[in-house]
This record gives structure tokens, sequence and C-alpha cells, in this order.
């Protein structure tokens, strides 16, 4: 029965169509990965120099973390700082009146807020924190 013979010629016809698209494609694959690869080394790069930036012009008690328990960015920010040993103090709302009373006088819309050498800053964003750090660098 010649059915498997007449099936089996379509099928190579299409795989070998795939292979010719994947080799058409395949520079501009390439080239998609490289940019994608370059570009998380230079995040990586950046976040490096903002950690040394920050490493130098932080000293105990400039920087301030106003805290929830169950905050994902503010473990994100944490686990960031601790792995650049950047120092800074961490306030817990929930868990601390004190705190809590800081961040209500703050009129912070989230967590975290940082209290960057006196100047409030909402969320983790380390270029501004570097900024905020070497504006008010103290003497």
């Amino acid at each position: 029965m010649p059915t498997s013979d007449t099936n089996a010629a379509p099928a190579l016809t299409r795989k070998g169509r795939n292979l010719r698209r994947l080799r058409e494609f395949a520079p501009l694959l390439l080239i998609v990965l490289l940019v994608m690869g370059a570009s998380q080394l230079a995040q990586h790069w950046q976040a490096r120099s903002q950690g040394d930036s920050m490493r130098t012009l932080a000293r105990p008690g400039d920087i301030v973390m106003l805290s929830s328990t169950d905050c994902v960015f503010c473990r994100r920010a944490r686990s960031w700082l601790d792995a650049e040993k950047i120092s800074y103090s961490e306030c817990f709302i929930e868990t601390n009146a004190a705190c809590a009373e800081l961040y209500r006088a703050q009129m912070a819309p989230g967590t975290p807020t940082f209290l960057v050498r006196g100047q409030r800053m909402v969320g983790f964003d380390k270029q501004r924190m570097v900024e905020l750090l070497a504006a008010g660098k103290k003497a």
C-alpha cells in the first residue's frame, strides 16, 4: 500500500520550508538575542554602579525605609540593599506605632517609602536615591 509514501512527501516539504524559514530568520534572532544580552549586562553594570555610589554616600541614619510586612516591593528593596551592603534602617508600619505615625505624617501613598536624608521618596528608585544622597551630602 503506497499510502505511507504519499503522506511522507508533504511532510518532508513542510519540514524543508520550516528549516528554510529558520535559516532566513536566524541572523535576526541572533541580533535580538545579542541586544537582549547587552541590555541585561548594561542593567547589571548600572545597578553595580548605583550600589557603589550608595555605599560611598550613605551613612547610618541617612536612609530609612518605611515598609509593610507583606509588601513585595519592600522585600525586593531590602534584598538589594542588603546584598549591596548599603547602610539603612527599616521601620514596619504595622508593628511599630512610631513608624506608623511617621508614615502617616509623610502622607505616602504606599510602601516602601524612603526618607533619604529627610527627603521623602515613594518606591525604590536606585538612581533617585543616589541623587538625593549626593544632593544632601553631609560634610
